[in-house]
């Protein structure tokens, strides 16, 4: 049996992709063209093949870098699938985050390239912070362009974004917020390195924190000036909602603090280096 054309492909999608079902005005078929390109829209119809997703429904939110879907896998079961944008501007944002570390030495080559290699990198962050079980979406998929994780929120929409949060202990979250820059360092050994009220929903009171696309490695040549830089923007937000706050150089202490296990850098070593050839 022969495969099937991309047309009939695209027909199988657009059945299951409510954003390319509707009349659209010109404004909104230019944002939409943005995002779900040939190759993208290609890449959707193997997670749906693979059975990973049955629809993709409505647009969560809309970022530079990429918009987030609320989708749903066979079962009814909802996920997040987060769409990257393969647009110039994009690529040129993200180059300077993959050359800087280590784990993705050597990727050349057009701007597809180097924004497959940021969804992979954003993939593997979220590993490295699921696995040392810190408070971050569970990653199920990824290819090319196309990162399928855990959603974060109810059929209401996704959770409030923590600016948007009336907290009822400043200082009780916050304490779980430096946890987690520490956790995150020691454990995961990753800085978030954009840390803020924006990236960290408030799901039944606790954190969780997404957009790690552009977190580090803690042995990158920039990593302390990033934890700098993710304490004083977090430092800076609960000061103003009247929590007790840390001094940084205490926080940075413990990060810094030795590990009673030396273990640990090996088994980060090899677990997720890049594979160029993964996504050709």
């Amino acid at each position: 049996m022969p495969a099937p054309s991309y047309e009939e492909k695209y027909a199988y999608v657009e059945k299951r992709i409510d954003a390319l079902k509707t009349n659209k005005t010109g404004d909104e078929r230019q944002t939409e063209g943005e995002v779900f390109d040939r190759k993208t829209l290609m890449t959707i119809y193997g997670f749906m093949k693979k059975g990973l997703i049955d629809r993709v429904h409505y647009p969560v939110s809309t970022g530079k870098e990429g918009n987030v879907f609320f989708a749903t896998d066979p079962d009814g079961d909802p996920l997040a699938l987060k769409i990257y944008r393969t647009s110039t501007s994009t690529f040129k944002k993200v180059a300077t985050y993959i050359e800087g570390d280590p784990r993705f030495r050597g990727i050349t080559g057009n701007r597809w390239k180097f924004i497959y290699a940021w969804a992979s990198k954003e993939f593997s962050n979220l590993d490295r912070y699921y696995d040392a079980e810190l408070p971050v979406p569970e990653p199920v998929a990824v290819n090319q362009n196309c990162l399928l994780m855990e959603y974060v929120g109810d059929e209401t929409g996704p959770c409030p974004q923590l600016k948007d949060t009336e907290l009822d202990d400043p200082t009780d979250t916050y304490d779980e917020v430096v946890s987690f820059i520490i956790d995150g360092w020691r454990d995961a050994h990753l800085v978030h390195g954009d840390l803020s009220e924006y990236n960290i929903l408030m799901e039944e009171g606790e954190p969780v924190f997404i957009d790690v696309g552009q977190a580090m490695t803690a042995d990158s040549f920039n990593a302390k000036d990033l934890l700098d830089r993710d304490i004083k923007n977090i430092n800076r937000f609960f000061k103003n909602r009247g929590a007790e706050i840390i001094d940084p150089e205490t926080i940075k202490e413990e990060c810094f603090a030795p590990e009673d296990d030396d273990d640990e850098d090996e088994e980060y070593e090899d677990d997720d280096e890049y594979d160029e050839e993964e996504d050709e």
